[in-house]
């Protein structure tokens, strides 16, 4: 089944398992991916630990010696994400208001790049996905680190699902 045309923003342009799942070289460099502009909840740290597991660590690090560098991108605007940027070892642009357009504006004078370079990756297609289209770039969906979830989410995610449709993850 086809999506209506405006529903096009909301689709990824690539959909994984978990943001491990993207191979630096192949999914980011070779495609002239320099810069990536992460969520934070559910995609580098999970909702129920409230940690990053030990696999998305070795992943941020590995990301350097690719050429490509790695900013958050939240709408957290808890003092907790400016604790997991610092712990990560990432700039981070907090409180973000995505999917509007200017934070990611922000985030790339902030890594000094351009869209072109970039791809936003995030869980959720109504605030990382269709933001990053907005602002013109790719936008990679990585399905959550847990189930655990804020309660307004589990209808957001069926409508994710809904999207997603047909759309193999990619792990």
């Amino acid at each position: 089944r086809r999506l209506p045309f405006r529903m096009l923003l909301f689709r990824p342009d690539r959909h994984f398992t978990r943001v491990t799942a993207i191979d630096p070289a192949r999914d980011l460099r070779d495609a002239g991916i320099s810069c990536v502009l992460l969520d934070m909840d559910n995609t580098l740290v999970a909702r129920d630990t409230h940690a990053a597991p030990d696999d998305v660590r070795a992943w941020l690090e590995g990301l350097g010696a690719y050429g490509v560098r790695a900013c958050i991108l939240s709408n957290n605007c808890h003092a907790s994400a400016y604790d997991h940027a610092r712990d990560l070892g990432l700039p981070i642009v907090a409180k973000a208001c995505k999917p509007l357009p200017f934070s990611y504006g922000r985030a790339l004078r902030l890594m000094e790049t351009r869209k072109e370079a970039t791809v936003g990756i995030g869980d959720q297609l109504a605030t990382d996905v269709l933001g990053a289209h907005l602002h013109g770039m790719r936008a990679f969906y990585v399905d959550p680190l847990c189930t655990a979830d804020l309660a307004y989410m589990h209808v957001l995610r069926a409508v994710d699902r809904r999207i997603l449709a047909g759309m193999d993850a990619e792990s």
